[in-house]
């Protein structure tokens, strides 16, 4: 089976019918990916893996998707594939095996696709993320709270909060359209818009005060604002969701698996049927 770059239709071979077979939307794959980079983020939490480490396997796995369809590569298996190549780059060594023990996958799996994601990435493995952005700019703020309105003690909290925001924003595009610092002064922006710690106006005029930037402080509201619609605009699917999309996942991997749904589903009905009958009498 491929697919085609153009329009998304699959070209099956011959002796499989392809009339049944309907190819994943833009809107259905993106869906399924922002499934399985929330995943990403369920595993490295399990394993207490550092941020750093649940962010370049996410950046890893969106330009692995935008080279590929989720028709063409298994997602869950990429998605392993991501975290196991992110350990090693970041250098927090974790084998295959414990990996695949440690979440009940078969190792081979990562190990198989493993050389697939790397040829697709390019082999740049070197990736940036917002968190240490943050702590940046967090660290530079106790000296401009101390100075200013006195409100040290609860950049910590601040802190927590930009950094869950930060997570959010990892699974929508932003990280692959904006930089790091831009990305953790939105997180700052807009847990600030709750917690009301400091003054942000004031703030990024003393950081472009400090540095030659040919983007104006205008011009970075409207970034920052951007990322932040992105946030906005991030659709999680549900459970029935999935349900959905996973078994025309399946279908698209193997159109007669359609035929064999259909007839379960028929078999299952007239099972239903016959014992109402069988109560009623």
């Amino acid at each position: 089976m491929k697919v085609n770059p153009v329009d998304g239709s699959i070209d099956l071979p011959d002796h499989v019918d392809s009339s049944g077979v309907k190819p994943m939307s833009y809107e259905e794959e993106q869906l399924i990916r922002v499934f399985y980079e929330q995943k990403i983020q369920e595993v490295c939490t399990a394993f207490k893996f550092p941020h750093k480490i649940q962010a370049t396997a996410i950046i890893y796995f969106k330009r692995f998707y935008l080279q590929w369809s989720v028709m063409e590569h298994q997602p869950k298996n990429i998605m392993l594939t991501c975290v196991y190549a992110s350990c090693k780059v970041e250098e927090n060594h974790v084998s295959a095996e414990e990996l695949g023990k440690g979440i009940q996958q078969d190792h081979e799996i990562i190990l198989n696709n493993e050389m697939v994601l790397l040829k697709s990435l390019d082999f740049d493995l070197i990736v940036y993320a917002p968190y240490r952005s943050i702590e940046g700019f967090i660290d530079d703020l106790e000296g401009f709270c101390r100075a200013g309105n006195g409100a040290f003690q609860r950049l910590e909290e601040l802190h927590q909060m930009a950094i869950s925001h930060a997570d959010k924003m990892m699974l929508t595009d932003a990280p692959l359209l904006y930089t790091p610092g831009q990305l953790a002064l939105a997180a700052l922006h807009k847990c600030n818009d709750i917690l009301k710690v400091f003054d942000f106006e004031r703030y990024l005029e003393t950081i472009f005060s400090r540095q030659h930037s040919n983007c104006t402080i205008e011009q970075f509201v409207q970034s920052i604002n951007a990322i932040n619609y992105l946030v906005d605009q991030l659709k999680m699917p549900s459970v029935k969701d999935m349900r959905h999309l996973d078994r025309k996942l399946r279908h698209c991997w193997d159109p007669s698996s359609r035929d064999e749904h259909k007839k379960k589903e028929k078999k299952s009905k007239h099972k239903s049927k016959r014992t109402s009958t069988d109560a009623q009498l």
